[in-house]
């Protein structure tokens, strides 16, 4: 960022990002959201890794029948500077926003306000009036499931995010603004897999969501996710407080390898616009929260939704194509539920629930084993590679050293 010349630090190698284009032994257990200290043992494993890889910050928690057995986080807020995280950090989870969204459609449903198959012409017809056939029939389901025909990021949706209509409207109605801009496209469903990744999608989910509600997706988020569950350090965009460096901040690999540190404002995360597609962000514990809850299967309190409505949700509703070297937040593999991937790990010998989230500057990635009421989830605010091969160890080793 300029004007801050000391938070832009040279690397070698290359990794390209930018914004536009989207074990340890265990501690003393915490009961999840009573954990303010985090356990050493873990953090000396996490903070090895965090140095052979190079990442600024890397955190990480394992959730087991509710309680979390080990959280910590280690490194620091900024590359290169002296701005030590705690294991109240917030980080930012990206896609991983998306089952959130889901269970906020879940609870829609359950009120009678939405179905699974409710029609996006349906609903928002009134508004945008001018839907192709193929859009206007797109279903609530199809959305989430990446089905309904709608693509990934084009360069006009991303023209369509990034649109100066955010200084000009609300974020509801930047929202409308864009289905109505994008409204007369047709959708196709290819052949074979149906699975297009796709953050529109979302975003028009979200739409639906705020359609039948009369509330905003962030106060929902707010309301209806954090706060029942005691997220407490949970919200919504960047996730340092403007003017203050109090969080793990994302970062930016430019094209000649050096990277900045993206510390609070517009450009340190992706248009709020896309919300309803990956915004969130949160400590490590309180991500555990949430992990923990998904792997219980919704049989422990606070009751979100039932136990056969998350059921749907975490089922797989469509096979996604095998695509290699799939940007973070997008399955290279396996099946696609609502807002959660199933993959089968080789070292897990079973699919298991997961996601990847990244706005191009932070990644976090999740796994949750329903079977054993087990879940792991690790956060790092660095993007790319290194950052992904170091996510997947972790996640790995912490899923495995459970099962000793």
């Amino acid at each position: 960022m300029r004007g801050n010349p000391a938070l832009s630090k040279p690397r070698n190698g290359r990794v390209g990002a930018a914004l536009k284009v989207l074990v340890a032994a265990w501690g003393v257990a915490m009961v999840a959201g009573e954990a303010s200290a985090q356990t050493t043992s873990l953090g000396s494993y996490l903070e090895s890794v965090r140095i052979e890889y190079d990442l600024p910050a890397l955190a990480a928690a394992v959730i087991k029948d509710g309680v979390v057995v080990e959280a910590a986080a280690t490194g620091m807020r900024a590359y290169g500077q002296n701005l030590p995280v705690t294991i109240d950090d917030r980080f930012h989870i990206g896609s991983n926003t998306k089952s959130m969204t889901a269970t906020l459609a879940a609870m829609i449903v359950e009120e009678g306000l939405l179905s699974w198959d409710s029609r996006v012409g349906d609903v928002l017809g009134e508004e945008v009036t001018e839907m192709s056939q193929g859009l206007a029939d797109a279903t609530l389901e199809q959305l989430l499931s990446h089905s309904s025909g709608i693509p990934s990021d084009t360069e006009a949706m991303l023209d369509l995010y990034f649109s100066n209509m955010a200084f000009e409207d609300n974020v509801v109605q930047q929202r409308i603004h864009a289905l109505e801009s994008w409204q007369h496209n047709e959708v196709v469903i290819p052949a074979g897999s149906p699975f297009q990744y796709s953050n529109f999608g979302y975003l028009i989910a979200g739409m639906m969501i705020e359609k039948v509600s009369g509330t905003a997706w962030e106060t929902l988020m707010h309301e209806r996710i954090f706060g029942p569950l005691g997220m407490e350090s949970a919200g919504l965009g960047p996730q340092s407080t403007f003017g203050l460096v109090d969080a793990a901040v994302g970062h930016r690999i430019k094209p000649d390898g050096s990277v900045t540190a993206m510390l609070w404002g517009p450009a340190a995360d992706v248009p709020p616009v896309m919300g309803p597609a990956g915004n969130a962000h949160m400590s490590i514990v309180d991500y555990a929260k949430w992990a923990g809850w998904n792997a219980g299967q919704a049989e422990r309190s606070p009751h979100l939704v039932t136990p056969a409505s998350l059921e749907l949700i975490q089922a797989v509703h469509v096979q996604t194509p095998v695509r290699e070297n799939p940007p973070p937040g997008t399955p290279s593999t396996g099946g696609y539920g609502l807002g959660w991937s199933s993959v089968e790990f080789e070292w897990a010998g079973k699919p298991l629930l997961t996601h990847n989230g990244s706005n191009s500057m932070n990644l976090a990635r999740i796994i949750v084993d329903t079977d054993r009421d087990l879940a792991v989830v690790v956060t790092t605010n660095f993007p790319g590679a290194r950052a992904n091969a170091a996510t997947g160890e972790v996640m790995k080793n912490l899923y495995l050293t459970m099962e000793n």
